[in-house]
């Protein structure tokens, strides 16, 4: 168990980093085929929906993780946070995330997103 939240951690860290830099080949790595996205304006995106809008580069800067909570139960994990970073005008925002997780294939990967402002 202690190897599965390490490594979740490494990988809640590196998803993060992945929206920040807009980094499309990382999350290619890390979401698993059938992944899902609920956006804060809503929107439900697939896969392909959620790696074309990681391509647009973020305006936002300093996005941090706060708070990171990891539920593991099996070969299942999901993953609650809250969010801090700079909007492009100086202002400072907040959101919080849930991350779902599930080990395939020997593999963690991210099977549902739901991301809130």
């Amino acid at each position: 168990m202690r190897n599965d939240i390490a490594e979740l951690t490494s990988l809640n860290r590196d998803y993060v980093s992945s929206v920040q830099n807009s980094d499309v080949k990382r999350f290619d790595e890390i979401l698993a085929e059938d992944f899902y996205c609920s956006n804060p304006d809503r929107s439900l995106v697939d896969r392909a929906g959620f790696l074309k809008q990681t391509a647009v580069p973020v305006t936002i800067r300093n996005l941090e993780a706060h708070d990171v909570k990891i539920r593991l139960m099996g070969d299942f994990a999901i993953i609650h946070a809250r969010t801090s970073y700079t909007m492009p005008d100086g202002q400072q925002a907040s959101g919080r995330y849930t991350d779902v997780w599930a080990r395939q294939n020997g593999r963690w990967l991210a099977v549902s997103a739901h991301v809130s402002r």
